[in-house]
């Protein structure tokens, strides 16, 4: 099952991942200081993200349905057996810094 996210999503569920289990009242907050968001945006995005099967949201608390480990190596096996450009590229996360390796396709 490939899940697509946008820039903003994707941030939004490393936050999740990285405060979870975490009230979506939390959320609200932790939003607002670091994307400078609405309640109702906070809310829209949770639910985009609850939605394509990342998050549940039982009673106000936001936990994973799917591991941030899982969601990034399924990620990375769509990547690399459908390639859409002529170069490759590949994000690799270790100990919370991204590293982006490309390389070219002949």
């Amino acid at each position: 099952m490939e899940i697509q996210l946008g820039v903003i999503e994707a941030r939004y569920a490393d936050m999740i991942w990285e405060h979870e289990p975490v009230t979506s009242s939390e959320l609200v907050k932790m939003t607002a200081v670091e994307f400078n968001w609405k309640r109702t945006t906070a809310h829209n995005v949770l639910r985009r993200l609850i939605d394509k099967g990342l998050f549940q949201n039982e009673n106000g608390l936001v936990t994973a349905v799917i591991s941030r480990e899982d969601f990034y190596a399924r990620q990375s096996r769509v990547n690399m057996q459908n390639p859409t450009a002529e170069d490759i590229d590949v994000y690799v996360t270790v100990c919370g810094v991204e590293v982006r390796i490309k390389s070219k396709t002949r």
